[in-house]
């Protein structure tokens, strides 16, 4: 590991209360409730609007890469930042407000614009409720550095943004799944959409207001590890200097980008069609099947923890990455070999129970590799103070989010262009379609091919990655921290 040689860069012990961390993720879970209805948009571009599967994939992908444009802006404005409201709760007040007004604008508008002038109102609306989620996510990314630097507390953030993303996700998915789809018929429902997003607008909110109790007492210049002559000494040249020189950021985004790219893939609301809407025959088990494995779910990621504080993030996230692609392995198997079709919460058999079983385990430690990046950004953040002498979480956060989100807006077009390719040009596919060899092995593909792909390179990157347990401990013990 690169020699740490600022000798005025003294890291100080803060630890927060249990309850301080749990508050401040729900400011994450708030973010992923935009995103999980936002995986949805496509059908809503598609169906109700009336864009094109190819036209709808380029404008999110080209969304998705201006969303990491933005992060490195909003990260030099959040080191900059550290007025009476404190360096992160505007961002995030500001950052949930864009969110709301555009994506209520959004969906209760754009149908309504004449043809002609939908695709730029579309992108219009779309680019608002991208720097809002940009003001957002900046701080889940770079707010976490200042509620604790205890290493035997920051896995604690993965327990909680593992869990509560967990609940976020799941219970939107049986929100759709068995509610909205049961109540409105299909995705071509104007009312299911407008119904969709004053649910998340008011369930975010009120995440985003316990998140900024969370970090309320944290969020001052106490916690900033700033001294008076570097805390304004921030350039947006800077970003180069850390990156060239703070090798482990430049290994975590490179690692995290494959997995985001995965994630995008296999979560993508379309994929999960193929897999539960057609390929199993069952929709709503994608909600219901969410619900039931949440528990087991809970239990790995709790075991994972307990892990990371034993062994390092950094070991605990390249063993759960295996245990991913082991599980995901079997469920390629099931998906090929098997009749999912058979797979009944009503008449329990073998391959009901052997489903549950591998579902749950997969997504127990997928929710651990996801979510782990976050407090390991942290650790990047206090490298680079020993380093310059700097304390940076935003920026730290900017070049995370910058590189992770480009490389991770292939995934949504990578969709759309294979399946428009395939037949799909112009409408997704639909609940009840038919099941082709076809649209089987892409499901396969996309669902279980991919994510095992990015899952091996993630593994491979994390070899050069040199902030194991071991070195933390020397990065804290070196520079005198203050019990």
């Amino acid at each position: 590991m690169q020699d740490m040689q600022s000798e005025n860069a003294v890291i100080e012990l803060n630890r927060a209360h249990l309850w301080q961390i749990a508050l401040f993720s729900l400011n994450n879970t708030s973010t992923n409730l935009y995103l999980a209805m936002m995986g949805y948009v496509s059908y809503y571009a598609n169906g109700i609007a009336g864009l094109s599967v190819v036209v709808i994939s380029f404008i999110l992908t080209g969304m998705r890469i201006f969303d990491g444009v933005t992060d490195p802006v909003i990260g030099y404005v959040i080191d900059k930042t550290n007025g009476r409201f404190g360096k992160f709760r505007p961002f995030m007040i500001s950052g949930y407000v864009l969110l709301a007004g555009s994506s209520l604008v959004l969906f209760f508008t754009t149908h309504l614009v004449p043809a002609f002038f939908r695709i730029p109102y579309f992108i219009a609306v779309y680019s608002v409720y991208i720097i809002g989620y940009t003001f957002q996510t900046a701080v889940v990314k770079s707010g976490q550095s200042v509620i604790t630097n205890d290493v035997k507390q920051r896995p604690m953030i993965t327990f909680f943004d593992s869990t509560f993303i967990m609940l976020a996700h799941g219970l939107t998915a049986f929100y759709v799944s068995v509610y909205l789809i049961r109540k409105y018929g299909n995705f071509n429902s104007r009312a299911l959409f407008e119904e969709f997003v004053i649910t998340v607008v008011v369930l975010s909110g009120i995440c985003t207001a316990l998140a900024v109790i969370g970090i309320w007492g944290k969020d001052n210049s106490r916690y900033f590890q700033l001294d008076n002559e570097k805390k304004n000494n921030i350039h947006f040249r800077d970003y180069w200097q850390i990156m060239k020189h703070n090798k482990p950021i430049r290994m975590l985004v490179i690692a995290a980008a494959s997995n985001k790219f995965a994630s995008m893939v296999y979560s993508n609301s379309t994929v999960l069609v193929m897999l539960f809407g057609i390929l199993m025959n069952n929709y709503p088990l994608a909600g219901i099947i969410g619900v039931i494995v949440g528990i087991p779910n809970l239990g790995i990621i709790y075991l994972g923890i307990r892990y990371a504080k034993k062994v390092g993030q950094k070991k605990a996230m390249v063993v759960s990455t295996w245990f991913a692609i082991a599980f995901q392995v079997v469920m390629m198997y099931m998906m090929l070999c098997t009749d999912l079709t058979k797979v009944s919460l009503v008449q329990i058999n073998g391959i009901t129970i052997a489903f549950l079983l591998v579902f749950a385990l997969l997504n127990g430690v997928k929710s651990i590799t996801n979510n782990i990046v976050v407090p390991m950004i942290a650790d990047c953040t206090d490298y680079e103070y020993t380093l310059s002498g700097h304390f940076v979480p935003g920026i730290m956060g900017a070049l995370f989010s910058f590189i992770d989100k480009s490389f991770s807006a292939l995934g949504t077009g990578f969709v759309g262009i294979a399946l428009s390719m395939t037949g799909y040009a112009k409408v997704f596919p639909q609940v009840g379609d038919a099941l082709t060899p076809q649209l089987k092995y892409m499901t396969v593909f996309f669902y279980c091919v991919i994510p095992i792909l990015g899952w091996f390179v993630t593994i491979f990157i994390m070899r050069f990655y040199r902030l194991d347990k071991k070195a933390m401990s020397i990065l804290y013990t070196k520079k005198g921290q203050k019990e």
